[in-house]
Formats: C-alpha cells, structure tokens, sequence
C-alpha cells in the first residue's frame, strides 16, 4: 500500500464530502497526459498531489488537503498566467506558488458544481503547459 493508499484510507471523517472531491480531482490529475502526480505529505499541515509535467515549471496544479478549525478542505492551486477564473472564485496569490504568482481556490465540500469548476481550470492550466514549443515562437513571431 502506498502513502497516498494509507492518506485516503485513513480519511473516514469526512462529513462535508471534501474526501470525494479530492478523489474525483485525484482521477483527473491521474488522466493528465504528460504529466505525473506525486503525493506529498507534511503532516499535520497539508497532504498534497502534485501534478508535475515532464518538462517546464515544476506543477501545472497542486492539490492540498488541508485542516481549519478540525474540518478538512482543498486548496488547489496554479500558476497564474496558467489559467482564467471568469466567475471570480480564486483568489490570487502573489508569490504563493513556489515563489511565482498562483491562483488558488478553496473547496470545503463535494459540491459538485464547485468541483466541476476546478477540474476544468486543470485542464486548462494542462493545457498551458502542452502547447509545444515551436507553436509559442509562432505565436511571438506574429505579434511583431
């Protein structure tokens, strides 16, 4: 059994379903082509699933459990030239994300709708991260 096997087996209190938010962006981490998601533990402040690209920065997302007051949330957050948040639900974090400005966004349940909103915010920030190189120097070249 792994670390993060023994982290969600552990996790039996979990009244706000903020277990099965973190397990449904687990999965979509996973799915990430390119991409590979490491658990990192630090208890008793957070647990945390990086998704790591091959190549570039070193996260394109990094979810966080974390605990308040004894009840759990999520934190997950992106760099903040990765992605958009048209709706206004993240807040922008200056220097928050290793030493680079983030965005972070908070889930203290499994509301579905709320999750819905972050999964698509990592495939967003994954695919900032796929857009091949020769493809960006166009892109500059056009801007002339």
């Amino acid at each position: 059994m792994t670390e993060l096997d023994a982290f969600i087996d552990a996790w039996t209190d979990d009244p706000n379903g903020v277990k099965n938010a973190f397990l449904r962006l687990k999965s979509v981490l996973e799915g990430l082509q390119g991409a590979t998601v490491n658990f990192i533990p630090r208890p008793p402040a957070s647990y945390s699933l990086r998704a790591e690209p091959h190549r570039g920065r070193p996260v394109i997302a990094m979810v966080d459990v974390a605990t308040l007051d004894g009840e759990r949330f999520l934190s997950v957050c992106f760099y903040a030239d990765t992605i958009t948040d048209p709706e206004e639900r993240g807040d922008l974090i200056p220097g928050g994300l290793l030493s680079q400005d983030g965005y972070c966004f908070d889930l203290d349940s499994g509301d579905a709708e709320a999750v819905g909103y972050v999964e698509a915010r990592i495939i967003e920030a994954a695919n900032a991260f796929s857009l091949p190189e020769d493809e960006l120097d166009c892109a500059v070249d056009n801007d002339d």
